[in-house]
């Protein structure tokens, strides 16, 4: 009777050609299609690449059926993300048809300087993040109405991005609330608010540098918005009701209901808010104003249901209000779940045929000082998000590949945690097919590429976490399970 063949390691060559492979065709889709290779040309990147991964592994004895089951376990475990990107969608659209949008932007126009627009976004990302716990909720809700504000006061988009990016993922690195960071404490066994501690002190530090940038960065203090302000008036009725939306979302968030539950809520609630406040509107919108046969009510059902599906389209007349405004609908977030999906499916084929063991352990063996270690591992964070497409693979993975060697040289568990924590959630938005850099290029209209030199807690966190162990700073021990690497190692 014959039996399965017995999976062998990848060798060096092997495990190297499915991430060149994805590099290379990445770049080269970047290169021929531009800011459009995000809606299609790179997912079929990531298909070719899977591809590429799947003959690999199967030649070294993986089943073709194990490689399907590991890709299908991969991309189910993005599903929560996926309805997430869609409640958003929906979420922009009621906002756009209720007023809830503009009402932010109206508002935020008062209140903002242009002087200290940036550090001020980033400063109330920060606080809301902290509060909640959730980066995408954030970026999903107050953030798009900061960069409503900055379009308005002609603010940078891109440095905007930045900014509600770097305010939203110091929250989500350092809250309790935070499932991330719950995640990368359970990986290393850590006690949360010993981990919280532990990672706040380089997170404080990274984001009071960005602050600083952010305030370096701001425009010119004089800018005139009565004439935009004046626009906002005439085709909305401002009122500080049209931030209920917003409220319930808080209100959720705090109470710890699941994101996709909390966003669509706020979707829903700000779909009645318009039916209720502006039922013309919503019927115009509709196109079903003068059918007789269609009564007003039915008439603002079928606008919500559009804006929740399709989005909205604005037709106030003036042009900058509607190229803000004519936007959102969960599916004009298909191409986004369309890149997630292919990412996590190539992740999952690698992480089953041990591409990154391969890649990362005659590294781990060779290193002898804390400092190197600790850079290592920092490097096959980011290396796991830009692979695997998932921050969450991004701790666990890495997490469980270090461990033992962390032990072994007599750290004390929350070293571990606090490199993790700092590394993996802040690097996933900056990489462009990562289900973050995804979703926070789809949400705030502004491409991976365009924000992230200006994600400064993103880029800063791992490399003051770097910095940290180079020169020998918080690098806790546990005497009691050091054990002496081999002299070879």
């Amino acid at each position: 009777m014959s039996t399965a063949r017995e999976p062998q390691p990848l060798t060096l060559v092997e495990a190297l050609i499915p991430v060149f492979s994805l590099i290379f065709l990445i770049a080269l889709s970047f290169y021929l299609f531009g800011d459009a290779a995000a809606a299609g040309p790179t997912q079929i990147a990531l298909v070719v690449s899977s591809l590429i991964a799947v003959v690999i592994a199967w030649r070294r004895g993986h089943s073709l059926g194990s490689l399907h089951a590991a890709a299908i376990e991969s991309v189910s475990s993005g599903i929560g993300a996926i309805f997430i990107l869609l409640a958003v969608g929906s979420l922009i659209g009621t906002w756009a048809l209720s007023g809830t949008l503009m009402a932010m932007v109206y508002y935020g126009m008062q209140l903002l300087s242009p002087a200290y627009f940036y550090v001020t976004a980033a400063a109330i990302c920060a606080v809301v993040s902290f509060c909640i716990g959730s980066s995408w909720t954030v970026v999903g809700t107050i953030g798009i109405g900061l960069m409503g504000i900055a379009l308005n006061i002609e603010m940078d988009p891109a440095i905007t991005a930045g900014a509600v990016i770097s305010g939203a993922y110091f929250g989500d690195t350092v809250s309790p609330l935070s499932d991330s960071a719950n995640l990368a404490a359970g990986a290393a066994g850590v006690d949360l608010y010993v981990h919280v501690r532990e990672t706040a002190l380089t997170s404080t530090i990274a984001l009071a540098i960005a602050l600083a940038v952010f305030w370096l960065l701001g425009g010119s203090g004089d800018f005139d918005t009565s004439s935009k302000a004046a626009a906002i008036q005439a085709s909305f009725d401002m009122s500080l009701l049209l931030f209920l939306p917003l409220v319930v979302v808080v209100v959720l968030a705090l109470l710890k209901l699941p994101p996709f539950t909390t966003i669509f809520a706020g979707a829903l609630v700000a779909g009645v808010l318009a039916a209720i406040m502006s039922p013309e509107r919503v019927a115009t919108f509709a196109q079903v104003v003068g059918r007789d046969e269609l009564p007003m009510w039915l008439a603002c059902i079928k606008g919500v249901w559009l804006a929740l599906a399709s989005g909205y389209v604005s037709t106030t007349g003036y042009p900058e209000l509607d190229q803000l405004l004519s936007r959102g609908g969960m599916s004009s977030m298909l191409d986004t779940v369309w890149l997630i999906v292919t990412a996590l499916a190539f992740g999952g084929v690698v992480e089953k045929a041990g591409v990154l063991d391969k890649l990362i352990t005659p590294i781990i063996e060779r290193i002898k000082s804390p400092g190197g270690l600790i850079t290592s591992m920092v490097g096959t964070v980011f290396a796991t998000n830009v692979v695997t497409a998932d921050q969450y693979i991004a701790i666990v993975l890495p997490g469980r590949m270090f461990k033992t060697t962390f032990a072994q040289r007599g750290f004390a568990p929350v070293v571990l945690s606090r490199t993790v924590g700092a590394a993996a959630t802040p690097t996933s938005a900056l990489v462009p097919w990562n289900s973050c850099g995804a979703y926070m290029a789809a949400t705030l209209g502004v491409t991976t590429a365009s924000y992230a030199p200006y994600a400064l807690f993103s880029l800063l966190s791992p490399v003051l976490v770097i910095a940290v162990a180079l020169v020998g700073l918080r690098i806790q021990r546990n005497p009691d399970t050091l054990v002496q690497p081999p002299e070879d190692s």
